[in-house]
Parts: structure tokens; C-alpha cells; sequence
């Protein structure tokens, strides 16, 4: 079982407040995690393994939770982000990481 990292690929995108897709990635990603580096400061993070449009989410005051809507999903060129109200806001800037 290999515990190394074959590709990885960072990026940004602008919030939309609704579902969106980054189709950049060039493969389907094992791990990705997104911050929301505007007002909010909310990170996503979904594993491979958990449920598509899920995520684990932090929040400003360093809460933590799963949630199992308006998450994550991988595809198989990159990932789509759900319209969650921290992670997803419109015109906020949001920086991932996705790893394969």
C-alpha cells in the first residue's frame, strides 16, 4: 500500500454561493482541502473514503463538524464544492489543495 503522493495541484476560485466545480485539477483527487481566506476564514476538508458532498468543516471559532451536504465531491478531473454558507460564499476568495 503506497502512503506517498503522486500529484498534487493547488489553486483558487471565487465563491459563487452556489454548487460550483473546478475542473483544473487534471485528476481525481484522494484528498482536498479549500479555505475560504476572506471575511469567513472556513476550511473544508474531504478524504478519500467519505461520502460524496461531504466534508469535515472549520469554522472561525475553531469549531469542527462533518457535514454531509453542500460538501465535497470528487470527479474525476478535480472536485465540486456544495453551496455551504462558510466554505462557498459569493465573491469570497477560496484557496484548495488537492492531492492524488
Amino acid at each position: 500500500m503506497s502512503s506517498g503522493v503522486s500529484r498534487l495541484m493547488v489553486g483558487s476560485f471565487i465563491g459563487t454561493g452556489a454548487a460550483l466545480e473546478v475542473r483544473t485539477v487534471g485528476f481525481r483527487p484522494k484528498y482536498v482541502k479549500i479555505f475560504n481566506v476572506s471575511a469567513d476564514n472556513a476550511a473544508g476538508e474531504w478524504l478519500q473514503g467519505m461520502a460524496d458532498d461531504s466534508a469535515f468543516k472549520t469554522i472561525t471559532d475553531g469549531t469542527v463538524s462533518v457535514i454531509t451536504s453542500d460538501g465535497i465531491t470528487p470527479l474525476s478531473d478535480g472536485f465540486g464544492v456544495g453551496a455551504d454558507a462558510d466554505l462557498n460564499v459569493d465573491g469570497e476568495l477560496v484557496r484548495w489543495v488537492a492531492f492524488e
